[in-house]
């Protein structure tokens, strides 16, 4: 009994200034952590230490302050908190959770998180630190669906909801890319900005829509920029509003907005279908038509984008984000061209 059970001898008071702290360490960890303020946060703990005779409540504090050791970067420092914490309270979640932090290996970590729900049952600590473990492993469906019981859980500490929804809503973008995916592929579907070489990555490894070019050879991704851009596919400007091309070309790490995405996408199903003729499908017709305006808001009907736009929403490879306008200067995420792209 006495390795299972732990009397308290601090007040509430005591342990409601641990649930704040556990409530700043867990929003730091969701939206990452200035120097500044991590320094204060061990200002705080460093303040507690001591100030309460109650194993309980120290084993608790220390592993949170190990917690925090690991997001200053000192695993050496964290590791003497585990065990302080460990044989101050053992077996405690906060500590069980750091001792997974301190696993390097993402297998062994899942193994000693799910060692601990099956012996303390689905508490949304645990399960939050799960969903945790599934997204870094890229089991990106079991990572959504931890984080959704985790947040029902913990309804009473809304603040892990509001910290890993990040996680868990990217997580719901990539769920699609578990099977038969390259690793490549996921990394770039992560980041909420891609270049023309991540684009053409992508497209290379994803589809075959690039054979017209490398006849199934593997060619690396700048020469393939180069041999783009000199055919078309890649516009020289991204610039919606212009109407005459710039005479600089653009840099295969020069950020991908949304008209690029188009022009690109809609060049590459011209090829494909054997049919230019869908390059100038839209300015055609408008051609004959002096008193035309263009569909949408934001992009004139004189643009040299107006045929890849038109065309990639009215074939629904892509979609007005507000419904009206098209956004053509926003940059895209690697999932959402991954997305266009499964539909072209």
């Amino acid at each position: 009994m006495q390795k299972d059970i732990v009397l308290s001898g601090a007040d509430s008071k005591t342990y409601e200034a641990l649930a704040e702290l556990e409530k700043k360490i867990i929003t730091l960890d969701g939206e990452g952590a200035s120097r500044e303020r991590l320094a204060e946060i061990r200002r705080q703990i460093t303040a507690m230490e001591g100030t309460v005779a109650d194993k309980g409540f120290e084993g608790l504090l220390a592993a949170w302050s190990g917690r925090l050791f690991l997001m200053e970067g000192r695993t050496s420092d964290a590791q003497r908190e585990y065990r302080k914490s460990e044989n101050l309270s053992p077996h405690n979640i906060p500590s069980r959770i750091l001792l997974s932090r301190l696993e390097r290996e993402s297998a062994r970590r899942l193994a000693l998180i799910d060692n601990s729900i099956e012996t303390e049952g689905p508490l949304g600590e645990l399960l939050s630190e799960r969903g945790r473990i599934l997204f870094d492993m890229n089991r990106f469906s079991e990572s959504v669906a931890a984080f959704d019981s985790a947040f029902i859980v913990l309804k009473d500490k809304p603040y892990y909801a509001e910290a890993y929804s990040v996680f868990r809503d990217k997580a719901w973008e990539l769920k699609e890319l578990e099977q038969n995916t390259g690793s490549r592929t996921v990394e770039i579907a992560r980041q909420g900005e891609i270049t023309w070489r991540d684009l053409i990555e992508i497209t290379r490894d994803e589809s075959d829509l690039l054979r017209f070019i490398t006849a199934g050879r593997d060619w690396p991704a700048e020469t393939l920029f180069i041999q783009l851009l000199e055919r078309s596919f890649i516009p020289i400007t991204q610039d919606t509003a212009r109407i005459e091309w710039p005479f600089t070309n653009p840099s295969s790490s020069e950020t991908v907005r949304r008209s690029g995405a188009a022009w690109f996408l809609w060049h590459l199903y011209a090829e494909n279908r054997a049919n230019r003729g869908f390059l100038t499908r839209y300015s055609s017709r408008y051609a004959n038509n002096p008193g035309a305006r263009s569909p949408i808001p934001d992009i004139s009907i004189l643009s040299p984008f107006l045929d890849s736009i038109l065309g990639c929403v009215e074939s629904e490879f892509m979609s007005l984000p507000d419904g009206r306008n098209f956004m053509p200067g926003e940059p895209v995420k690697g999932s959402d061209f991954l997305a266009m792209l499964k539909k072209l």
